[in-house]
């Protein structure tokens, strides 16, 4: 049971802590070496694509999503699409995709005259589920080795849900005590009484099947 225990509860903040990771801003320091637009057919991943530009009418046969071509500062290649997520989930608002893509376009450089950008995005990229993380903003930066801005969106939200957290085990821990703890106690009593009754019958039977006997 103790181990029953644990596993759900590491299970619990395991996902508390994806969903954080996936959904809370992220900045990169990157090199652009393109900007493409290609046509993308949304299957089971479809929950990690938005769902077309704003104001654009839906399409199940599929879009054309913008992308972003960068290689990092540590020289690994990143790729990041470029979506609107209008009034969707998560609540960035976004809807200038063309002209970030614009923007983009016009910050690429080469191997040869490198010119670094930060890359604000959110999500993952996982190459075997097709899976990539979406570009909010870029701005131009000194080089590779440029600070990354104080996270303070991420800071504020994760105070406010550990506040909220905090607050939220205060009052279950108090209702348990008040409440759940004195019932349990008094099964268990009640429990061991009926098992103290039942000992004290089998002792009487054992002794009056003894006298039978003798």
């Amino acid at each position: 049971m103790f181990y029953v225990k644990w596993f759900f509860i590491l299970s619990f903040w395991l996902l508390i802590g994806g969903f954080f990771h996936y959904t809370l801003p992220q900045v990169d320091i990157a090199r652009i070496t393109d900007t493409y637009e290609k046509r993308e057919n949304p299957g089971a991943n479809s929950i990690f694509w938005a769902r077309g530009d704003a104001g654009s009418a839906s399409d199940v046969t599929g879009r054309d999503v913008f992308f972003i071509q960068t290689r990092l500062a540590n020289d690994r290649v990143m790729v990041y699409r470029n979506e609107d997520t209008g009034w969707g989930w998560p609540p960035y608002f976004k809807f200038d995709t063309s002209n970030l893509q614009a923007e983009a376009a016009d910050l690429r450089s080469t191997a040869a005259t490198p010119e670094y950008v930060a890359i604000k995005h959110y999500g993952w990229r996982l190459e075997f589920l097709s899976i990539f993380p979406n570009a909010l903003s870029v701005w131009p930066v000194e080089g590779p080795e440029a600070s990354k801005p104080v996270p303070w969106v991420n800071i504020l939200i994760l105070t406010l849900f550990a506040a909220v957290f905090y607050g939220l085990w205060v009052r279950w821990r108090r209702f348990r005590e008040a409440r759940i703890d004195p019932k349990l106690e008094e099964i268990q009593d009640s429990w061991e009484a009926t098992e103290d009754a039942m000992a004290e019958k089998r002792g009487k039977l054992r002794r009056w099947w003894a006298r039978q006997r003798s």
